[in-house]
C-alpha cells in the first residue's frame, strides 16, 4: 500500500511539474570568478557526472560570454527512440558570462526545448529527461551555489504551447524547417559540409558535430562572424538580464540525404518569447542572412 502511495505522489509531482509553464533558460550559479576559470571548472564537473561537453566557443567574439555545448547518453538514447527532426534536441549549451561584476552560469531548460522539440512525443522520453536534469544539476551544485532560477520569459510557456509554438500567425512552427541541400545520400550530405569546411568558409567556424548511433542524423554547431552574424544580431535581442548567452550556437541538421536548418523566425523567437514585435523588425533581414551564411556550406 505504502509503495502504491508513493508512486501516485510521484506521478501527481510529475504531473504539478508539467503544470508550470517554462522558460527557455535556467540560472546555475553566480561566482566571482573570471568566466575563463568557471568555465574550467564547469566542464570538469560536467563530465564527472557523465555529461559530454562536445564543443566550447566565445559567441560574438565578446571576451563577457563563453558558449559549452553538451550532450549525454540521455539526449543521444532520446533522439534515437524517436528519430527525424528531434536530431535538434541531441545538444544542449551552457551559457557563461560576465554581468554587473558577476559571473552567471545558465542554461538551456531541458523540459522547454525537450517539449518543443520532440511535441506530443516528450512524454515518451521523459525519463530520459529527468535523468539528464539530475545529472546537470548535480555539476551545477558542485560547481557553485546552486540558483535553479528560471529565466528568458516573464510567464513562461506551458508545454501544449510549447508543443505547437509559433511566434504569432503566419510564423513558422518547428516542423517548418529551411532545407539548404539535398544529396543523394546522407554520406553524400556529410562529405559535402565536411570539404567544404576544409576550404574554409567564410564567417563560419565549426563549434561541434554529433552523429546519432543507428540513425542517419548528424548535427552540427556553427559559430557565425562577419557583418551579418553573431555581432550583429546578438546585441539587439539579448538585452534583458540575464543574458540568454546560451541561445548559441546555430544547428545544421544533417538528416538522411537532407540538409536542414531550424527556421529564424522560429529559432530566434522560441529563444526569446517575450521580445516585442518592434525589437524583431530591427532584426528582420537576420533569418535569411543566416541561411545565406549557412548555405556556403553546401554550394
Amino acid at each position: 500500500m505504502k509503495k502504491v502511495i508513493a508512486i501516485a505522489l510521484l506521478s501527481f509531482s510529475f504531473y504539478l511539474g508539467n503544470a508550470q509553464n517554462l522558460s527557455p533558460y535556467v540560472v546555475g550559479f553566480e561566482t566571482n570568478e573570471s568566466v575563463t576559470a568557471t568555465q574550467t571548472k564547469v566542464v570538469n564537473q560536467l563530465e564527472l557526472n557523465g555529461i559530454k561537453v562536445v564543443g566550447q566557443y566565445q559567441p560574438a567574439n565578446d571576451k563577457n560570454r563563453s558558449i559549452v555545448v553538451f550532450t549525454s547518453n540521455e539526449l543521444e538514447a532520446a533522439v534515437k527512440s524517436i528519430g527525424g527532426l528531434t536530431g535538434f534536441a541531441a545538444t544542449l549549451r551552457i551559457g557563461i558570462t560576465n554581468e554587473n561584476g558577476k559571473t552567471i552560469v545558465s542554461y538551456t531548460n531541458p523540459l522547454y526545448w525537450g517539449n518543443a522539440y520532440f511535441r506530443n512525443d516528450f512524454d515518451k522520453v521523459a525519463g530520459s529527461y529527468t535523468t539528464l536534469i539530475e545529472h546537470l544539476e548535480k555539476a551545477m551544485k558542485t560547481s557553485g551555489e546552486f540558483t535553479g532560477k528560471p529565466f528568458g520569459s516573464k510567464h513562461g510557456l506551458s508545454t501544449k504551447d510549447l508543443r505547437k509554438y509559433h511566434y504569432m500567425m503566419t510564423m513558422p512552427y518547428f516542423e517548418d524547417v529551411v532545407e539548404l541541400a539535398s544529396f543523394d545520400s546522407h554520406a553524400a550530405a556529410l562529405d559535402k559540409i565536411e570539404s567544404a569546411l576544409k576550404k574554409t568558409v567564410p564567417n563560419i567556424s565549426q563549434v561541434y558535430k554529433i552523429n546519432i548511433p543507428g540513425k542517419e542524423l548528424t548535427l552540427y554547431g556553427f559559430a557565425l562572424s562577419g557583418d551579418k552574424g553573431e555581432s550583429k544580431f546578438l546585441p539587439i535581442i539579448d538585452i534583458g538580464e540575464p543574458k540568454h548567452t546560451a541561445f548559441l550556437p546555430y544547428e545544421v541538421l544533417v538528416k538522411d540525404n537532407k540538409v536542414l536548418m531550424l527556421h529564424g523566425r522560429y529559432r530566434i523567437a522560441i529563444s526569446f518569447p517575450d521580445l516585442t514585435m518592434m525589437t524583431f523588425t530591427k532584426i528582420m533581414s537576420t533569418p535569411g542572412n543566416i541561411e545565406s551564411l549557412l548555405k556556403q556550406l553546401v554550394k
